[in-house]
């Protein structure tokens, strides 16, 4: 299967929506959709925790609490600009449809289960973590929701972040919420609060099916509008409503 070319696109600007009051927000409410789709290089802060500086120093703050509790808070992903995240889709995609034979949109349907189409993760901002407890040695995937439950490896972890994340701004993403669509339950997931609100609201003001429609990757030509517009409904806003 040959590779289609990308075109690069210029950035534009816009502001974010109104915003939860009870949340402190970040003062920027511009972001390019470069900036966005994560095919702009930013600021990123720490070893192994790559993260805008406001994300990042709330998160330092959150893992020495963790520390005092028997919590080691342990990123497993963090920042992944947009190149990164075409590679993982395109990878699913290759394996759900050369190696699974999967029709295309049987592909695409099991990819949007837990991954995002590139240029619309959370992970292209700078705000959002994937993290579990360090001190736990867990055999296989570790990002798996099982492992979170009572009883189960994760368990302490999951508590002490239920009780204690939003008081550094980190809020989980995609919920139990048994009537929640899009993306499955990540209990992992954590997103700081402040900043990736008005980024949401930003990029909520884009063109988000033409910026889709412009990007080459596999399976992209399956994008109809009709299937970006569920997407953006169910996997980009049905999330934590404490994030919208």
């Amino acid at each position: 299967m040959n590779r289609r070319s990308f075109v690069k696109r210029s950035s534009i600007s816009g502001l974010a929506l109104t915003l939860a009051p009870s949340i402190l927000l970040s003062q920027k409410t511009e972001f390019s959709v470069l900036e966005l789709m994560g095919k702009e290089e930013i600021s990123l802060h720490g070893k192994d925790i790559n993260l805008r500086k406001e994300a990042h120093d709330a998160f330092v703050a959150m893992k020495k609490a963790a520390y005092s509790d028997g919590i080691d808070l342990k990123i497993i992903s963090s920042y992944r600009n947009f190149y990164r995240q075409e590679a993982i889709w395109e990878r699913k995609y290759l394996k759900f449809t050369e190696e699974d034979g999967m029709v295309p949109i049987d592909a695409i349907d099991k990819i949007i289960e837990y991954s995002t189409i590139p240029g619309t993760s959370r992970h292209h901002w700078g705000t959002d973590i994937d993290i579990v407890d360090g001190y736990r040695k867990v055999d296989g995937d570790v990002l798996v929701p099982e492992k979170f439950a009572e009883g189960q490896p994760y368990a302490d972890f999951k508590k002490w972040m239920d009780e204690n994340s939003k008081k550094f701004d980190f809020y989980l993403v995609y919920t139990d919420e048994r009537k929640r669509r899009g993306f499955k339950y990540e209990p992992w997931h954590y997103s700081y609060a402040p900043l990736s609100i008005p980024m949401l609201a930003a990029f909520r003001k884009k063109n988000i099916l033409q910026l889709l429609q412009q990007e080459e990757f596999y399976g992209s030509e399956h994008f109809t509008s009709g299937f970006v517009k569920t997407y953006i409904v169910n996997n980009i806003l049905d999330i934590n409503p404490e994030l919208l």
